[in-house]
């Protein structure tokens, strides 16, 4: 049987805290919670941890502060939540070494998955073997026929959707805000509404059904935007494609 994983929560809204405790849990973790930004990094230095779960928004010493300090000796993964949009690219920036951020608010269930997702990831490990999250199989892109291959499997894109594609996939885990989509997309800055971008991962998502049915590759972000990162689906979300 495999040991049982142990995530810090760093969090000050005790409510919240109490919520991602019991979730996590039930998913067969182990936790402890912290409230106070200040005694983050002492805890840290002597009590073993598999993951920490760590608010940007804390009294005392922020996150951010956290996440330098930490990773000046660890290498532990480190998943941030925050509320404030604008830190994205900070978060996910090597200077801070972060694995992953999710905004708030979130369902405690992503939050769970997000944070298994990290884990399979960083210890090699199959957290729950019902779930494998790697392809069999690389993508292949064609620039020149916006064309998708996988599997000996192959599917024809528009040119909007190619690039859309190609945004999100070259930086995997990268969350891409609508705006920022629409300006890496429409380049000629016409004006371009956020339900626009919605309607073209809409039918992107289901062209890429047709290649890997058992494979989410492109994830909405609540409040934020959409990011590449392979993952396979939920039976809810099986069934909503079949």
């Amino acid at each position: 049987m495999k040991a049982e994983k142990h995530i810090l929560i760093v969090e000050d809204e005790e409510k919240l805290a109490y919520v991602l405790e019991d979730y996590l849990h039930a998913a067969n973790f182990t936790t402890h919670w912290l409230a106070d930004g200040a005694k983050v990094t002492d805890w840290f230095n002597t009590h073993p941890v598999d993951l920490i779960l760590l608010d940007l928004m804390l009294p005392n010493v922020d996150g951010l502060e956290i996440a330098k300090t930490i990773r000046k000796t660890s290498k532990v993964p480190i998943i941030m939540i925050t509320a404030r949009i604008e830190e994205i690219d900070r978060l996910l920036g090597l200077e801070l070494g972060a694995d992953d951020y999710i905004c708030k608010p979130f369902s405690p269930r992503e939050v769970v998955a997000r944070i298994k997702a990290v884990l399979r990831r960083t210890y090699n490990e199959d957290v729950d073997a019902q779930t494998p999250t790697t392809l069999s199989a690389p993508l292949l892109l064609d620039g020149h026929s916006f064309c998708i291959s996988a599997n000996g499997r192959q599917i024809m894109l528009t040119h909007v959707e190619f690039q859309l594609f190609q945004v999100l996939y070259q930086q995997p885990n990268r969350i891409f805000s609508r705006v920022q989509l629409i300006d890496k997309i429409y380049q000629d800055h016409r004006i371009v509404s956020d339900r626009t971008v919605d309607s073209h991962i809409k039918k992107l998502r289901k062209k890429l059904a047709g290649l890997l049915p058992e494979i989410e590759l492109i994830h909405s972000v609540y409040g934020a935007g959409y990011r590449y990162a392979p993952q396979a689906k939920s039976a809810e979300t099986a069934l909503q494609d079949s």
